[in-house]
């Protein structure tokens, strides 16, 4: 709940902007992990009002801001999870959903302008035959493997994979900070966990079953 950083922090240090006069603290703590990685992500792609966006994995952290930021950059958006969240999914926006545990999105037929694949499991070569000409793959944690494919596919083809490390700007917090503020978007919060209880809190994430973001709670003596 309380960290020093310098007054002129470089790059280094960590980002750092006022929190949404909309939320409470416990609700912005998750603003900068998923909101900051689903953005960089998404800017990577270029994406465009009417652009056709897959996330695979929407249900957490990074999805359901990537959902609700996607929509806010005028996409059209298909959500990929399980069953629990699909209901979620459509609440923040989700224009589409598919539940990967009865249908798999590389077999549907369609393409897509940007496919971001949030936990890194969606199939290498069957995403990339999904994606329409000069379309984005974007993955948030690389295998080895996909990262040497991805770098052949985007020298090869006209499509292209992008593959690393997000670089936290606080000028990307701030335009959270504002797309908050106005309603567009919001931290969805799945549980509270005391601090004591945080190895329980880190098994039920895990479990893959969680809905947006697991929150840590400090208590206060």
């Amino acid at each position: 709940e309380y960290v020093c950083l310098p007054d002129e922090p470089g790059e280094m240090d960590g980002v750092l902007a006022i929190k949404p006069a909309n939320m409470r603290f416990d609700e912005a703590a998750a603003v900068p992990t998923g909101g900051l990685e689903a953005l960089h992500f998404l800017r990577k792609g270029n994406i465009q009002p009417g652009y056709k966006v897959l996330i695979n994995g929407a249900g957490g952290s990074i999805g359901t801001f990537g959902v609700q930021l996607a929509k806010h950059f005028g996409a059209e958006v298909t959500a990929v999870d399980s069953t629990t969240k699909l209901e979620m999914l459509h609440s923040i926006g989700a224009d589409h959903t598919i539940d990967y545990t009865q249908a798999d999105f590389t077999k549907n037929g369609q393409t897509y302008d940007l496919i971001f694949d949030v936990v890194g499991k969606s199939p290498y070569s069957r995403s990339v035959k999904s994606l329409k000409q000069n379309g984005v793959y974007l993955i948030a944690n690389p295998q080895l493997s996909k990262m040497v494919r991805g770098k052949w596919t985007s020298t090869s083809s006209s499509k292209k994979v992008v593959l690393e490390t997000t670089v936290q700007k606080t000028e990307d917090l701030i335009f959270l900070r504002e797309l908050i503020e106005a309603g567009k978007i919001k931290t969805v919060i799945d549980r509270y966990y005391p601090l004591e209880q945080t190895a329980e809190a880190h098994r039920y994430v895990e479990t893959g079953q969680k809905k947006g973001n697991v929150i840590i709670t400090i208590a206060h003596t």
